[in-house]
């Protein structure tokens, strides 16, 4: 397709030079949310709604190159957005944009907020070829190969959820620390906004007042709990006394992208038929780890969302290679009960028969040092960018929006 068609399919207002024209507001500022996966737009979610009520800002969204970008056309179509091609994006200058991962941000041409699109930084991930070098293994999300492009540090700020995270930052690129603020997490604080409302979520996913509900959580790749086929699924389904227990998976979003959503429920069909409740991937997960009564996991950051809700988390899947031992996640390994190949009701009342609270405790402290604080300090990060004054009325934590489950009575519907 030549230059001049693909201009033809851009949406010309209101990016075109002559948009007072046409537009009906005049905007005084424009922010890009740069979309890569589902999950980093499920992140961004939780930013954008900090400009909610302000005319003075108009939020466009583009779907970034990413191997996990399946979905995101969905995802965003769903939110109803002014949605440019990168392609055009690239080409335009905005006085923010967003992002909660890091691939291509250096291609903008605007100056860049990136955030974390999971709790904490607990991975490291291989290095890549740097001319005939190879790069050295880093965290991901802090190391220098994620963060330097031709020797500059691309974003102009990097956000991080806890002040611990700015010595990891110190050692894996130093350079980078003068861009760094410590705002905190927005999911740990939804997750506080939400426990109270237990109640309200277990209903939503049909759990009765004497059941236990048992959420299984699996992240992506090889290593997860999905990763390991659909054993413990068809394990937890068929051994827990139905009316007794319900089992809900939750599926990390590039676990639906990789495969696509058709295959997902396919592979499923059956398990949910016998039971099982079965998450949608654009749906607010937070609801369904605060009802949940046990959590079985891997190393995916819904674990350590778990440690605040007061159910034990128990681990499947295989250790991952690529964990950093000195990160959230592999404290909370180091004591999580690890599922074995023995009665799985056993073992869950043992979970709650040995569950030491302080330990919890101790790794949720990790994920933020500003609980509670990341709409307001967000926020005012967002406007000081902006160079605008940030709107008197003070930002506030929802509760997390009811649980959307798939529907197996109709093939592709979904249903809350």
């Amino acid at each position: 397709m030549s230059v001049t068609s693909l201009e033809a399919h851009w949406p010309p207002v209101p990016v075109r030079l002559d948009v007072e024209r046409w537009a009906t507001r005049r905007i005084r500022r424009r922010v890009l949310a740069v979309v890569h996966t589902v999950t980093a737009g499920q992140r961004l979610l939780d930013v954008i709604r900090l400009l909610e009520g302000d005319a003075r800002v108009q939020v466009f969204f583009t779907s970034a190159p990413d191997v996990f970008s399946n979905g995101v056309a969905s995802f965003l179509e769903e939110l109803k957005g002014l949605v440019l091609p990168w392609s055009q994006a690239v080409q335009l200058s905005f006085d923010l944009a967003l992002a909660a991962a890091h691939g291509s941000l250096h291609e903008l041409h605007a100056p860049v907020i990136v955030l974390p699109h999971g709790a904490g930084h607990n991975k490291i991930t291989p290095g890549g070829r740097r001319g005939r070098q190879v790069a050295e293994r880093g965290v991901y999300g802090l190391s220098r190969q994620r963060l330097i492009r031709d020797g500059t540090v691309v974003a102009e700020s990097i956000v991080l959820a806890h002040e611990e995270e700015l010595t990891r930052l110190g050692r894996e690129c130093p350079e980078a620390l003068p861009a760094a603020e410590v705002v905190g997490d927005p999911c740990f604080d939804r997750m506080i906004a939400s426990l109270p409302s237990r109640a309200l979520y277990r209903e939503s996913l049909g759990v009765r007042g004497h059941q236990r509900l048992v959420l299984a959580c699996s992240t992506w790749g090889p290593h997860s709990l999905l990763g390991q086929g659909t054993e413990l699924l068809e394990r937890l389904v068929t051994e827990l006394p139905r009316d007794e227990f319900r089992v809900a998976a939750l599926l990390h979003p590039n676990v639906w992208n990789a495969h696509g959503e058709w295959q997902i429920r396919s592979w499923l069909a059956g398990l949910a038929r016998a039971g099982l409740i079965v998450m949608s991937q654009y749906g607010d997960w937070v609801g369904a780890v605060a009802a949940a009564d046990y959590i079985v996991g891997d190393h995916g950051s819904i674990c350590l969302y778990g440690t605040m809700t007061g159910a034990p988390v128990l681990m499947a899947g295989f250790s991952d290679p690529d964990l950093d031992p000195g990160s959230p996640m592999a404290e909370l390994r180091s004591f999580a009960p690890r599922l074995r190949d023995r009665p799985l009701r056993r073992q869950l009342d043992r979970s709650s028969a040995t569950y030491r609270a302080r330990q919890y405790e101790q790794v949720a402290a990790r994920i933020t040092s500003e609980p509670g604080r990341f709409a307001r300090k967000m926020r005012a990060l967002i406007y000081r960018k902006l160079r605008l004054r940030a709107p008197a009325v003070r930002p506030t934590t929802e509760p997390a929006r009811l649980p959307v489950t798939l529907r197996y009575d109709e093939p592709g519907s979904v249903a809350s």
